[in-house]
């Protein structure tokens, strides 16, 4: 028997289909949602169900829900901008929800040069097996120098 991909596989039952096609939706929904949203926020929210207008988002907890809240005349209008007919995007918390990758590499902090330099003296300051000299250190490695004040 020659091997058959997984989408003639999904599309030979009805079933299937109908749940690989929700599924898709989902997806681009998702997608949209995480372009609308700040980044921080986006990680923190997914696009949990669709239905006869109605968009549902799980939140990790509740002050992002709020916050999701906060947007969703924003997402509403992502949605349609994208071709979908939202009429109600509801918010609820389901605290076990992770990320894609379980846990999102976080863009580096933007500081500026004299923030940088001061914790960079303050790890140098802190003996030398100090958790927090080791924490320090690691963030202004990392830490982006703000090109543009704030």
């Amino acid at each position: 028997m020659a091997s058959r991909n997984i989408a003639d596989f999904l599309n030979a039952d009805s079933n299937l289909a109908r749940l690989s096609a929700h599924a898709g939706k989902l997806l681009n929904l998702q997608r949209i949602f995480e372009r609308a949203a700040p980044a921080a926020l986006a990680q923190h929210g997914r696009v949990a169900n669709m239905k006869l207008g109605k968009v549902v988002i799980h939140a990790t907890n509740s002050a992002v829900a709020a916050k999701i809240r906060q947007l969703t005349p924003r997402l509403t209008e992502s949605f349609r901008q994208s071709g979908v007919d939202v009429n109600e995007i509801q918010v609820k918390v389901q605290p076990g929800i992770a990320s894609d990758s379980g846990r999102k590499q976080e863009s580096p902090a933007d500081i500026g040069i004299a923030t940088k330099q001061g914790l960079t003296s303050l790890a140098q300051s802190l003996p030398q097996e100090s958790p927090l000299r080791t924490a320090l250190e690691r963030f202004a490695l990392r830490a982006r120098i703000r090109t543009t004040r704030r």
